[in-house]
């Protein structure tokens, strides 16, 4: 489980450090900084897969990922006493910094642009890994630290000393990409594997011709897409292998008397069909309103038979009747029974649907001069956390 979420100079983050649970919930104002929060989670996972690079690209390169604000906000600036004033960064080299402190291993990893090339390129504004290290604890000690990766050198701890791994390994690539020996590196192996575990789900289709409406070729299916296509044969699945009298339940606590079974026709092509009470015969998934199929998207992916380490949704409230938020808090409630969850809203119905949970960690944010930050969140409330140098 994650204990610590910690962001730094990415968009609104300037400095954000968090306290995580096993269920969390993320809300705040429109334009507080949720999203930035969701995207920072993203772009930790995509480190696991090689993708964080080209992630960043997506969002227009590093350059505009960074803090746009003073480095330095003072008590003054905030109160209006002072104009805003400052400059863009500190002297020397800006980074993006990313990491967590989990239960077994805490992984931090910090981007920047590359120094000018002494020979011709048309790559000089890729980012760069600078630095990634995997230690133990709650926060970063140089004696706590397992791997110690800085440029394209990797080195992991060998006893009371140091082993060099690799020396030449791509400034592009993380060390989950290049490192693979369960010997003599098991952390990285082990954190890489449980990173790529983590589920994200935002924003399911719905429309006319998502693919969940339609009949699709099913095969065994523990863990639902991200883009939810295979919607049948995930809860196909979940009735036989999974808790089979939950989804019954999860069903009806939704859409009292209804009731729901897969259908599969010739071709082994997996079909809905929904029976609601008081209709004459069930509804195919082309026929559902566009709230009921993502209340069945949402049953699919949190019962889901395999669950992962980590699962994070985001705004799980949008086409739901609010008379729906409450039974989608009871599921997701039930999800963080074996998953740690992360749920991203700003449905007010839904929030305190989750904080009415003895176990919920509500992380309320709000925006102080385009800087996000966690309301009432004093030093003392902060989690222990500490970058490498």
């Amino acid at each position: 489980m994650l204990k610590t979420l910690a962001i730094g100079n990415y968009r609104s983050l300037l400095d954000l450090t968090i306290p995580l649970d096993t269920l969390n919930v993320i809300t705040g104002p429109n334009g507080s900084g949720k999203s930035n929060v969701y995207r920072a989670l993203r772009l930790l996972a995509d480190t696991a897969t090689g993708g964080v690079i080209r992630s960043l690209a997506r969002e227009g390169g590093l350059q505009s990922t960074f803090w746009a604000g003073p480095t330095d906000i003072s008590e003054r600036m905030k109160t209006g006493e002072v104009a805003i004033q400052g400059t863009h960064k500190k002297d020397g080299p800006s980074r993006m910094r990313l990491g967590f402190a989990g239960d077994d291993f805490s992984y931090a990893i910090s981007l920047g642009l590359p120094p000018p090339s002494s020979f011709p390129t048309a790559f000089g504004f890729d980012p760069e890994i600078k630095r990634e290290c995997i230690w133990v604890g709650d926060s970063y000690r140089p004696a706590s630290c397992l791997v110690d990766r800085n440029g394209p050198m990797i080195k992991a701890r060998s006893g009371r000393s140091w082993e060099v791994i690799a020396q030449h390994v791509p400034v592009f690539d993380s060390i989950y990409a290049q490192i693979g020996d369960p010997e003599r590196t098991p952390e990285i192996v082990q954190l890489r594997e449980a990173i790529r575990s983590w589920r994200f789900y935002d924003h399911f289709r719905t429309d006319s011709e998502a693919p969940s409406r339609q009949a699709q070729l099913g095969t065994r299916t523990p863990v639902l897409d991200d883009d939810g296509h295979d919607l049948a044969a995930a809860l196909q699945t979940i009735r036989e292998i999974g808790d089979q009298s939950g989804l019954d339940a999860a069903i009806d606590d939704a859409f009292p008397g209804a009731t729901l079974h897969v259908e599969v026709q010739d071709d082994n092509r997996f079909a809905i069909r929904f029976q609601q009470e008081g209709l004459l015969r069930p509804l195919s998934g082309t026929e559902l309103s566009d709230g009921t199929l993502r209340y069945l998207l949402w049953i699919a992916a949190l019962m889901t038979p395999r669950p992962p380490p980590l699962t994070v949704i985001n705004e799980p409230e949008t086409s739901l009747h609010p008379d729906l938020l409450p039974a989608l808090g009871r599921l997701i409630i039930r999800a963080s029974e074996d998953s740690q969850v992360w749920v991203v809203s700003h449905s007010s119905r839904l929030i305190s649907a989750l904080e009415a949970h003895e176990g919920c960690n509500s992380i309320h944010l709000e925006k102080t001069l385009g800087e996000t930050e966690v309301v009432d969140q004093g030093l003392l409330d902060r989690p222990p956390w500490k970058w490498p140098d």
